[in-house]
């Protein structure tokens, strides 16, 4: 006879499937697992990347706007200096006089007064009368700057003087600016071996007698080379302290052409990378082309994410470059890190998954296997009914078989089957009872799941907000400093705004830090001291006098309380302050605002009375006659980002307002009658109980109380 041929492996295993429910059911559960996570633990790692690149690229994006913004505020301070000196008196005083070395002294004086490298006074036709020995009588009016100031308009801008213009006006001036050039990877050729041009910031203002006619100009300018006051400052402002990964470090450079002429990006031992240039891409992309670069680039010797922007003279030609940035691979090791760490979850699931699912699958052919064998003992009986043949040589086609042999018992044992028919219903019924239930309690747990979701979201997003609000007052800090610095003893007559302004930016920082705080409040510990209620409703009514007034709201304070408070002072002026905008805000066409303070004896810490305690307290009281709430709102004003005020509020104020009150243990509640009053008390205990608070007061409603 002739030998079959054997089948392959492949072949094989196609008839242990095609004769095993067990085997089938194995792939079933294992495909997913073999297949599918491998495949999503690439797609993390290609989005994950992708995402955070971008992610780091609108940073430094956003960091490269802040660095512009202040590096134009330098060169329009520049201007503004010269326009002060320009209507000075002793200017005027000195114009009277022939030039002289009084005049020369005068000039130098105020250079050195304002930060400038050097100062020149030009006569109405743009010749130069003091300021320079080599350049008297020299005529300058072709230079940009003073054909404006000829015309009457002070101007400032970016110029690059050549070395005999330096030469000219100071030769200490022409040393400063000279930098070797140092051999530096991936930048372009160049037979350059020194720059010896500088850049230099450059006004001209005119000098008008009290007829408003032409006297003369001043021409003034700051040399740029090596100034590493200027790229430190910004350095600060964009990448302030923890701001930035742990061993990432931020850096700011000015470029005259493809050179580093003032930096903070360093070599080795602390040297500052001067001399150095950036690299042939980065030149071609901003310098030649005049588009901005961002993204990872090679500065030096690392890789840094980068933001370069060109810098232009007053004709409008590319002569440099502005840039910030940051070391990228710390970045980088912090995202293969936590990528890691995630692709190791996955595995520890997917491997808890696979055992997991094998159980499961052991509870469907287990059955099946019981059945055959229980099938294959009760074989006998009629014959006269079958279900015919069959090609299926897994389980269930033995099952089928075993049917065939089942019908011939069928007529026999019909009341058994009855009977057992009756009983398998009675376990339904009590199986579906007990699924009934189970599937109650899984739907309590998801709504739980759900608003635990949702209180994590906001939490996640009042962190990010608390966090973009930091550039911004960083910004208006730095330029308040540098309006001071620059008004010096002229600040004297808005010295008080300057110091409330001051006090408020202080403020703004610590209300991040309540927005933080709201956010992850187990991370915060409120300082609380023995704070005097009616001395903070003062400071309150003192901060917000300006708006009331423009308001037009009348103050009344019936402020009799005696007794201390225990919390911290600045986060209950933070909620005074809050509830007494919110009622200037309610009365658009001016009102009345009573804000009173009265001892209680005992203070409750529930608005439904029900945990009571003998602990005293104060009342305070914000009532105004104003708009009202709407009853519609009553029940949603604590909630976290709920406001009517669509185009000016952000619905957290309230939110945080009881968060602050609810942890040291008193309560806020709210009395309010539509187009008549609202009133806003305050129920704060003498001594503080520390309660335990979520991130955001989602069922506030039942602590608010009508008509306390």
């Amino acid at each position: 006879m002739e030998q079959l041929a054997r089948p392959g492996p492949i072949g094989r295993l196609r008839q242990r499937l095609a004769s095993s429910v067990r085997l089938k059911l194995l792939a079933l559960v294992l495909a997913p697992l073999l297949l599918g996570v491998p495949l999503l633990l690439l797609i993390v790692w290609i989005w994950g990347t992708h995402g955070y690149d971008q992610l780091l690229v609108n940073k430094v994006s956003s960091d490269l706007v802040t660095a512009r913004q202040y590096f134009d505020r330098v060169q329009h301070s520049v201007r503004m200096d010269l326009e002060g000196f320009a209507g000075s008196q002793r200017l005027a005083l000195a114009l009277e006089q022939p030039p002289g070395p009084a005049s020369e002294t005068l000039l130098r004086s105020a250079a050195q007064a304002q930060g400038l490298d050097y100062l020149l006074l030009l006569d109405a036709q743009g010749r130069v009368l003091a300021g320079s020995a080599t350049l008297q009588g020299s005529d300058r009016s072709a230079l940009a700057v003073v054909h404006e100031a000829l015309a009457g308009r002070s101007l400032q801008g970016l110029e690059v003087f050549s070395p005999h213009q330096l030469q000219a006006l100071d030769p200490t001036l022409r040393e400063r600016a000279r930098l070797e050039l140092m051999p530096t990877r991936h930048a372009s050729p160049t037979p350059m071996q020194v720059e010896e041009r500088g850049l230099m910031i450059q006004a001209a203002v005119p000098i008008l007698d009290l007829e408003g006619k032409l006297r003369g100009l001043l021409e003034g300018g700051v040399l740029l080379n090596g100034n590493q006051g200027i790229v430190d400052r910004i350095n600060t402002i964009v990448y302030q302290e923890a701001s930035l990964p742990l061993g990432s470090q931020g850096t700011a450079t000015l470029f005259l052409g493809d050179t580093r002429i003032a930096t903070n990006v360093r070599l080795f031992e602390g040297r500052r990378a001067l001399g150095t240039r950036v690299s042939q891409a980065v030149r071609h992309k901003v310098l030649e082309q005049g588009q901005v670069w961002l993204g990872s680039a090679f500065v030096v010797d690392d890789t840094y994410v980068s933001g370069y922007e060109p810098l232009f003279n007053l004709a409008g030609e590319r002569i440099g470059m502005l840039y910030v940035g940051f070391l990228e691979a710390p970045l980088q090791t912090a995202l293969h890190s936590a990528l890691a760490g995630l692709f190791l979850l996955f595995l520890v699931v997917s491997g808890l998954g696979t055992l997991t699912a094998l159980r499961w699958a052991q509870t469907i052919f287990r059955p099946l296997e019981r059945m055959n064998r229980v099938m294959a003992r009760i074989e006998a009986g009629e014959e006269s009914a079958r279900v015919g043949p069959t090609r299926s040589r897994d389980e269930l086609g033995h099952l089928s078989r075993a049917f065939d042999h089942l019908l011939d018992s069928l007529a026999a044992r019909r009341t058994e089957i009855q009977r057992a028919a009756d009983e398998l219903d009675r376990k339904v019924a009590e199986r579906t009872a007990a699924l009934e239930e189970a599937n109650a309690t899984l739907r309590r747990a998801q709504q739980q799941l759900v608003m635990n979701e949702k209180l994590t979201a906001i939490g996640e997003l009042t962190a990010g907000v608390a966090h973009e609000i930091n550039n911004p007052v960083a910004v208006i800090q730095g330029n308040l400093d540098l309006l001071e610095d620059i008004l010096d003893e002229h600040a004297a007559p808005v010295q008080e705004e300057i110091n409330i302004i001051h006090a408020q930016t202080q403020r703004i920082r610590a209300i991040v830090t309540r927005l933080l705080q709201f956010a992850r409040p187990g991370d915060f510990a409120g300082y609380a001291e023995a704070t005097d209620v009616n001395s903070v409703v003062a400071d309150c009514l003192v901060l917000t006098r300006h708006n009331l007034n423009r308001a037009d709201v009348q103050v009344i304070t019936q402020l009799d309380a005696s007794t201390s408070v225990e919390m911290s002072r600045g986060e209950l002026q933070q909620v005074l302050i809050n509830l007494i905008m919110n009622a200037m805000q309610a009365m658009p066409g001016g009102g009345t605002l009573t804000v009173s303070s009265r001892d209680q004896a005992s203070i409750r810490e529930d608005g439904d009375g029900s945990d009571t305690d003998d602990a005293p307290g104060v009342i305070v009281q914000v009532r105004d006659t104003g708009q009202g709430i709407a009853p519609g709102d009553m029940d949603r004003i604590f909630d976290p980002f709920f406001t009517t005020k669509k185009q000016e509020g952000t619905g957290l104020g309230l939110s945080i307002s009881y968060a602050i009150i609810q942890r040291y243990g008193g309560r806020i509640t709210v009395d309010s009658i539509p187009g008549e009053h609202t009133t806003f008390t305050l129920w704060l205990r003498q001594q503080a109980r520390y309660t335990e608070q979520a991130s955001a007061p989602m069922f506030a409603a039942r602590f608010l109380k009508q008509g306390e």
